[in-house]
């Protein structure tokens, strides 16, 4: 399949979900006009019409591009993910088809952070339930299963990124950190890393959990880790919901083994804000449940739409796919005087030789040259003088494994 260069105009950007608004703002000081902005997600028939002829597309969390939605993309150059997951994506259909996949995994860590450092002190202090209380006509005054989080323990479970972030914001309450994760990873602040996850649950007075969403992380949280858990301990979960078996959460705090729990992500999530959530853990008065907001701050939005349209505009004007989740990373800096042409191509042996080949052959002089492959897929950066442009775009074609050509300027 070939893309050729076009103005700017042509390029033509799908926004679902209603993507923060500095995201279009970007884009159009950059020379990017052709923007379509929809404040909601398409289901999947909707979107196999809607996605042809784009060349960006831009979602959320609700937006599922499945490999049919992919396939029937005739047009689609990139896919940006406003938020930090890009579970919603078919990552190897993308990456097949020679589509860079970008998301912000950073832009919201502070916003989850906050959430749970919030969750952890209304949990403490017994305030969900003594909120729910006061609703319903009582006056529960009573120091009684309220506690300060000065002293407490909080186990971290995965300390990446946020976990790190929220070990900084706990320490400063006055909390201890513990943290467990499968690679050994130097402590901020006084946090210590413990050897095993029993070792961190027996400990912990609060709980929270930070994995992405693996195989070996489905159901990471059941009964037996609820069991290892200190008695009256807190749970929470503002990081993928199919890590955590919300049955076993359900029965663990109806027995009072534990105190009480916070859940932002669950394995099922309504598709639409007028659906009601189907959950075993619905009307326990000292469970907190969110509707996946951990990072739904207008801070955290107006980052991740800035970041997330940055890698759009980087990768459109010079081909630059750093930080891309499922492509070949390279960062090439212009040159003046030159064509620069974009070759992604199936991972074999003998393509860059064959490519160095045909150009020797036809005298074609390589300016600047950079290749990286990541499993199946090769991608080839490559200037060439302008005047050779087209002679380089025309061999390069006839390259065998080649998936896509494009000419950036």
């Amino acid at each position: 399949m070939e893309l050729q260069a076009n103005e700017k105009s042509d390029f033509r950007f799908l926004l679902l979900e209603g993507v923060h608004k500095n995201a279009v703002t970007a884009l159009e000081k950059a020379g990017y006009t052709n923007i379509e902005y929809l404040t909601h997600a398409l289901d999947e028939d909707a979107l196999i019409e809607k996605i042809k002829g784009v060349r960006f597309i831009g979602i959320r969390s609700r937006t599922q591009l499945t490999e049919k939605v992919i396939n029937a993309a005739d047009r689609l150059a990139g896919i940006g993910c406003f938020c930090i997951g890009t579970n919603q994506v078919d990552l190897n259909a993308a990456k097949v088809k020679g589509i860079p996949v970008f998301n912000a995994p950073y832009s919201n860590t502070r916003s989850v952070a906050e959430l749970v450092i919030g969750q952890l002190i209304l949990l403490l202090r017994g305030i969900p339930a003594r909120n729910h209380s006061v609703h319903n006509g009582s006056w529960p005054k009573t120091a009684k299963a309220s506690y300060e989080a000065r002293g407490k323990t909080l186990g971290i479970v995965g300390y990446g990124s946020i976990g790190s972030q929220l070990s900084v914001l706990a320490e400063s309450l006055g909390m201890n950190v513990i943290y467990y994760d499968v690679v050994t990873k130097l402590p901020l602040g006084n946090a210590s890393q413990v050897g095993t996850m029993h070792e961190l649950l027996s400990q912990a007075d609060v709980v929270s959990l930070h994995v992405p969403e693996l195989p070996s992380t489905k159901n990471f949280m059941a009964k037996a880790q609820f069991e290892q858990m200190k008695e009256g301990a807190i749970f929470i979960n503002a990081a993928r919901g199919t890590c955590v078996k919300l049955e076993d959460l359900a029965e663990v705090i109806e027995n009072k083994k534990l105190a009480g729990a916070a859940i932002d992500v669950f394995p099922s999530e309504p598709k639409s804000n007028d659906e009601p959530l189907d959950s075993p853990l619905r009307g326990f008065p000292n469970v907190i449940l969110t509707p996946h907001i951990g990072g739904s701050t207008v801070e955290a939005q107006e980052n991740i739409g800035l970041e997330v349209a940055e890698k759009f505009i980087q990768y459109a004007n010079n081909g630059t796919t750093i930080s891309a989740k499922n492509f070949p990373e390279i960062a090439m800096p212009q040159q003046a005087n030159t064509h620069r042409i974009l070759h992604i191509h199936h991972n074999m042996p003998g393509v860059l030789s064959h490519v160095n080949m045909l150009f020797a052959e036809h005298n074609i002089n390589i300016l600047a040259q950079s290749m990286m492959t990541r499993d199946e897929i090769g991608y080839l950066i490559l200037d060439v003088a302008e005047l050779d442009s087209e002679l380089a775009f025309e061999h390069l074609n006839s390259v065998e494994g080649t998936i896509r050509l494009r000419v950036l300027y």
